[in-house]
């Protein structure tokens, strides 16, 4: 029974993070799309902060259901893809790399209002404070996990997107073939390879760690930025 209070008590302080994080940035894409011309998104009515526009039932609720119960050693889902048609695009090349990064800028933006956030809970009352302070702290660390996972340079991820959008064309037309097989690399890397590693005795988990230590640095950034150390 405890441990089953305890797995309740970590979905109720992981699920508006979850929610709230994967939403803006869906949004966040569909917003910069269209102020640079495509409205695809913005009439199908993704432009939205409601969380129903977007959810991906395996990706946004099991999926981190999933990770979260296993104790994996980082959250993290996805939402349903907001339309986006370049060719409606003002400049197709650059405003593919724009409408790209606003997702992970969205979600930065959402990692430093959450370290903001720790200045209130001493004007809050003790029992909610607890349950507000690990709201705050899984937002800050979700959403900074959620930003440096999505700049990997893998289509269909937005660092993908990216890349391809700076790299000169040739590179950019063979990164952009991977697009089709970028869920099974990214499965690859991140769940098989380390697996693999351990029968083997070997440290293969080493996108997780770029992950980790790049989420950490930005963290540790945040916090001084919004005077929490």
């Amino acid at each position: 029974m405890q441990s089953l209070n305890g797995f309740v008590y970590e979905v109720t302080v992981w699920f508006l993070p979850v929610i709230i994080a994967i939403t803006f940035h869906e949004a966040a894409h569909g917003f910069v799309a269209h102020l640079r011309g495509d409205d695809t998104a913005w009439r199908l009515g993704r432009v939205s902060f409601n969380p129903l526009k977007h959810v991906d039932p395996f990706g946004t609720i099991v999926l981190p259901a999933m990770l979260l119960l296993f104790g994996a050693p980082f959250l993290f889902g996805y939402a349903k893809p907001v339309p986006i048609s370049s060719r409606a695009l003002r400049s197709p090349r650059i405003d593919m790399i724009l409408v790209a990064a606003a997702g992970p800028a969205m979600n930065l933006l959402l990692a430093t209002l959450a370290a903001l956030g720790f200045h209130v809970l001493s004007y809050v009352p003790q029992l909610a404070a607890a349950w507000l302070a690990d709201n705050l702290k899984n937002a800050l660390v979700l959403n900074v996990v959620l930003a440096v996972f999505n700049l990997l340079p893998v289509p269909p991820l937005d660092g993908g997107r990216i890349a391809v959008g700076v790299l000169p064309k040739g590179p950019a037309a063979t990164l952009s073939r991977l697009e089709p097989y970028g869920l099974l690399l990214l499965v690859g890397f991140l769940f098989i390879l380390p697996l693999l590693g351990e029968q083997l005795g070997i440290n293969l988990n080493f996108i997780s760690a770029i992950i980790g230590r790049s989420a950490n640095a930005i963290i540790v950034i945040i916090l001084r930025l919004t005077a929490n150390m």
